[in-house]
């Protein structure tokens, strides 16, 4: 991939993000881009909230279509192929089309799409440095946040680069669980708020942090519910990406720094991340004024720090250590959870279109999901096969 001006600019990758002609310059109706991405993968064992199972399996496969439709309009279609229970699953992840070209750094999103919280969640699984997300995005996001809804983004014309903006979503994904069917929930579940600033250190470093903001109108426990979101019925909800553990406010602070020799970020390169969740008024309602109350509960908390450095042109290795405390509810008490993973990850890449990886991960559960102590091993390939754009920042 050539590399302008030997520089890691955070501007011009945040602006690749949401400057509207950054999108598909060349692609067309009559001549779309069209990719796909290949993930398959043999792990030891399960990992809980994950996507993986046991043995043989195929990850997050995708197949994506995307093109300008017109000079005011840009269009993306992303279909996820994957296995669970030895059966294949078929499901759409993206159905978005964005516009371009509007006045004064706005840009609207429309349809199915990844949310803008946090840090990672709106970049796309295949291009993690781990086989699977942080155990706080697991918890709280269902692995990785997308859904029906509408986007109002805002790039402000600062000297360092400043984005905010404003989601509404349905949020079925992110309800509470509704064991006997009789709740209503709100159409509209979810409303996020989020900004992000960035900018460059030198010629060597990159540097960009966020803070956002998640009201999920749906996400209040009944007075018997357990808080564990997955479903045990055949509605296939284990598999659905739906948040293991709900709650009505959720804020996420979030930060990146990549560093690399002159800013030639194709030869060697390091990238240091971490984000922090912390989820509030998860209780029943019908159980304030009662010996259950909001402040004798925790809050549900998350955070990971991760560290990836590519030392080579084709060898990249990775540490990861996170953390979950979760709060489930028993009868008229909660009782509290927690989850540590710290992980190791080793990856080849020959080429920028195709990853093997190896990855030891070492999970210590406290009353989480009857998990005490264990020990995961994955391989992983990861191939990208035609129209590949940039990664985002």
């Amino acid at each position: 991939m050539t590399v302008f001006n030997n520089r890691i600019s955070c501007v011009a990758a945040a602006c690749a993000l949401f400057s509207t002609s950054a999108f598909a310059q060349d692609p067309s109706l009559t001549n779309p881009a069209i990719s796909a991405v290949l993930d398959g993968y043999y792990q030891n064992t399960e990992r809980p909230m994950a996507e993986r199972s046991e043995g043989f399996g195929l990850g997050h496969t995708e197949l994506a279509m995307s093109a300008n439709i017109d000079d005011m309009f840009y269009g993306k279609l992303t279909a996820v192929v994957e296995m669970h229970e030895g059966e294949t699953e078929l499901g759409l992840e993206e159905a978005f089309i964005q516009t371009l070209g509007m006045p004064n750094g706005f840009s609207v999103r429309a349809g199915r799409f990844l949310s803008d919280v946090g840090y990672l969640n709106n970049q796309h699984v295949h291009t993690d440095a781990f086989s699977d997300r942080p155990a706080a995005y697991r918890a709280f996001l269902g692995s990785h946040y997308f859904d029906d809804g509408v986007r109002l983004n805002y790039v402000a014309p600062t000297d360092i680069y400043w984005a905010m903006g404003v989601e509404a979503f349905k949020g079925d994904s992110m309800r509470a669980i509704d064991e006997h069917g009789e709740r209503e929930f709100k159409d509209l579940g979810i409303y996020t708020a989020y900004t992000k600033l960035g900018g460059d250190i030198g010629v060597n470093g990159s540097w960009q942090a966020g803070l956002s903001y998640m009201r999920n109108e749906n996400g209040r426990m009944t007075a018997d519910e357990h808080e564990e979101h997955v479903e045990e019925a055949d509605d296939g909800h284990e598999h659905s990406h739906s948040a293991n553990y709900t709650g009505e406010n959720t804020y996420i602070v979030d930060f990146v720094y990549k560093w690399a020799p002159n800013g030639n970020y194709k030869y060697q390169h390091l990238t240091v991340s971490g984000e922090y969740f912390k989820v509030t008024d998860f209780t029943p309602l019908a159980h304030e004024d009662e010996h259950l109350s909001e402040s004798s509960v925790d809050d549900q908390q998350g955070w990971y720090l991760s560290g990836v450095y590519q030392f080579s042109p084709n060898w990249s290795a990775g540490l990861r250590y996170g953390e979950v405390d979760t709060q489930e509810m028993h009868g008229d008490h909660f009782d509290g959870q927690k989850l540590k993973e710290s992980e190791v990850s080793l990856a080849w890449h020959h080429s920028h279109f195709s990853t093997v990886r190896l990855q030891y991960t070492n999970q210590k559960g406290t009353n989480f999901d009857g998990i005490e102590d264990d020990n995961v091993i994955t391989l992983q390939y990861v191939m990208t096969l035609g129209a590949h754009g940039a990664h985002q920042f």
